[in-house]
This record gives C-alpha cells, sequence and structure tokens, in this order.
C-alpha cells in the first residue's frame, strides 16, 4: 500500500454517541465503493490524543461491498473515556 491507500478518498468517519457503545470512544467507519465492481475494503483507524500523537490503532474492513453502496463498520476504542481522543482514518486500500 501506498501512501494513504488507493481508497482514502472513499472512507469518513461520523460520530458515535457514547450511550450508544458502553461510554467507550468509536466512530461509524463510512466506506462507500465509488468504484464500478464489487470490491473489499481494509481500514486503518488511528486515535489520537490532543497533542496529535496516536495512542491506539484499530482496523477494520467490508467484504463484498457493491458498486455505489455505502456500509458503516464502527472503530471502538479501547482506551479509557478520558481524555477524549480523535478518530482518523490512517489507511483505506479497496482490493
Amino acid at each position: 500500500m501506498r501512501g494513504r491507500g488507493n481508497a482514502a478518498s472513499d472512507v469518513s468517519l461520523s460520530g458515535i454517541p457514547r450511550s450508544q457503545v458502553g461510554d467507550l470512544q468509536a466512530a461509524h467507519v463510512n466506506i462507500h465503493n465509488s468504484s464500478d465492481r464489487t470490491a473489499n475494503f481494509a481500514v486503518q483507524i488511528d486515535f489520537r490524543n490532543a497533542q496529535g500523537k496516536v495512542v491506539e490503532t484499530r482496523y477494520v474492513g467490508a467484504e463484498n461491498v457493491r458498486a455505489g453502496q455505502t456500509v458503516h463498520p464502527y472503530a471502538i476504542s479501547h482506551q479509557p473515556p478520558e481524555p477524549r481522543l480523535t478518530a482518523v482514518v490512517a489507511k483505506a486500500e479497496r482490493y
């Protein structure tokens, strides 16, 4: 994989209320297949602290995502609820 991967522009994150995930820090990983055929995706999500340091990395995947389809797996941090972390898409690969 080079750089951020061939699918980084097809992946975004959105928040999840902590009440829905047992007060954990988590994000919806929005994976959109913009290609013209069914594909699989592997995504690396980094959770960063206020200083920008990566304190945890989680991986999510999606298989058999049809062309034009969007799927929404979760990335859930196992770090304590505080301090708050920011989730970012580090890499995403379509294969």
